[in-house]
């Protein structure tokens, strides 16, 4: 891969992060988590091998999947209370639903199945960086 790229992919990973970490504000933390999304597949695919094609294919789907659910939970949120700010969850089911998104991407227990078969199909460093980084900006939003 071009060193150019890899350091525009690794800096992105670091902008989406950060991005979620600074966010007060739904919208924000959706697209700093769909940053970071969007910037490790690149990097799993690196491999031209079926069982990373097949890796970032799960990868993308289950991610997908999280981020609509985050998406929806914050704007029924915002429906009901009128506020997208991240720390006033009054809604029970919006708070529900955005636990269960968050849970996902993170790959919790109950929601784990997409987790190991991802990670065999890549690479040691690229393993790495998403059994690590990509774990921290979903656990800092469920700790707020």
């Amino acid at each position: 891969m071009n060193p150019t790229v890899l350091t525009i992919l690794i800096s992105s990973l670091g902008l989406g992060t950060t991005l979620t970490f600074m966010g007060s504000h739904w919208l924000l933390v959706w697209m700093g988590l769909e940053i970071n999304t969007l910037a490790i597949i690149p990097l799993m695919i690196r491999q031209h091998h079926p069982r990373a094609v097949e890796a970032t294919t799960k990868y993308f789907i289950t991610q997908a999947t999280a981020s609509t659910l985050l998406l929806f939970a914050s704007v029924t949120n915002a429906w009901t209370s009128g506020e997208w700010s991240l720390i006033e969850m009054l809604n029970p089911t919006s708070a529900t639903l955005a636990t269960v998104a968050l849970a996902l991407k993170i790959g919790l227990a109950p929601l784990h199945f997409w987790l190991p078969e991802v990670l065999q199909g890549l690479d040691l460093t690229t393993g790495l960086i998403l059994s690590t980084w990509q774990k921290l900006a979903p656990f800092a939003i469920l700790l707020q």
